[in-house]
């Protein structure tokens, strides 16, 4: 792809804060128009950076590249940006901030009183419009922070942990938004430690752990190149005929066990290992591995399991039907 197809491009960016490495050489290309994912576990320098995209920190090594060119303030005003961090005035009326952040962007102040309105309606909190930020919930906050960020309507979103804190309607209320800017060119980007989340929204993902890349690209594709990786069982029994240097580690998914098989795992020897225990075995196939499956095998149980966020392993226990 010509520089000009990408949103976002990284090459070898590298910062550090003191004798801690934050982002170790990570090279990252946005394509525009898609949904991407920035992947890992808190602490794995997805928000650091993200600031570095946004001209917040810059790096230590490397650069940092938006729409085509050079990164600068013309370009980062077609950005909206939502920081995992959120902050509003307390004391000035939900109206009153999202006018005056739509004219940061460039936004009228009428166009942008009307927008806001449009969107506090849209999101339940119209009745609050003219209420100080400080009387809202902190969901309530949230969302209007939200609004602020794509009152100007932006070429691309940049959500850092958009659904934190969040019940699961509202959650899908901004998903479906996040889904209509898309629809419409938009780029999104945005860093979360939930998988499932993220395979839902995801066309495209980077996985990072300890600071470093440790996967990335097309999400479909790297589904399909993994399928070898996974093998679903189900079966009544002791599951001790499972365990095997051939297994990384087991989850319970639904009614079936999953098992992260390492690299070249020859998975007809736990078959074998299943019948001459005996094992009644209803299902045993190789499956389309789970983004957490994925990022366990490539990054390692530790590194995924460092965050609550993401889900847990399974404690070994058998698949019985």
């Amino acid at each position: 792809m010509a520089p000009n197809d990408y949103a976002v491009r990284l090459d070898g960016v590298t910062k550090s804060f003191g004798k801690h490495t934050a982002v170790d050489h990570l090279d990252l290309d946005v394509p525009q128009g898609s949904i991407y994912g920035l992947l890992g576990p808190n602490g794995s320098g997805k928000t650091t950076t993200i600031r570095m995209i946004m001209g917040i920190l810059h790096p230590d090594v490397g650069s940092v590249g938006m729409f085509g060119g050079d990164l600068d303030e013309v370009r980062r005003t077609r950005v909206g940006y939502l920081p995992e961090e959120r902050g509003l005035y307390k004391k000035m009326k939900v109206v009153d901030i999202l006018t005056f952040l739509g004219e940061l962007r460039g936004v009228p102040r009428g166009d942008g009183r009307a927008r806001a309105q449009r969107w506090l309606d849209r999101l339940g909190l119209g009745e609050w419009a003219s209420s100080k930020v400080e009387d809202l919930s902190k969901g309530m906050q949230q969302k209007v922070q939200f609004i602020g960020t794509v009152l100007h309507e932006p070429r691309m979103l940049i959500l850092d942990e958009p659904f934190s804190g969040l019940d699961p309607i509202n959650q899908d209320v901004l998903e479906e938004i996040v889904m209509e800017f898309h629809e419409r060119g938009t780029t999104i980007l945005f860093s979360t430690h939930l998988m499932d989340q993220a395979e839902r929204l995801c066309q495209s993902v980077c996985l990072i752990a300890r600071a470093r890349k440790v996967l990335d690209g097309d999400l479909k594709e790297i589904k399909r190149r993994e399928r070898k990786g996974v093998l679903a069982v189900r079966f009544e029994g002791d599951d001790g005929w499972l365990r095997g240097p051939e297994v990384i580690s087991m989850e319970q998914v639904a009614d079936s066990t999953h098992l992260l098989l390492g690299e070249g795992a020859d998975h007809q020897a736990i078959l074998r290992r299943g019948v001459a225990a005996g094992v009644a075995i209803h299902r045993f196939e190789l499956v389309e591995p789970r983004l957490h499956e994925i990022f366990v095998r490539h990054a390692g149980a530790e590194a995924a399991s460092a965050d609550g966020g993401l889900p847990a392993r399974a404690n070994g226990q058998g698949g019985a039907s």
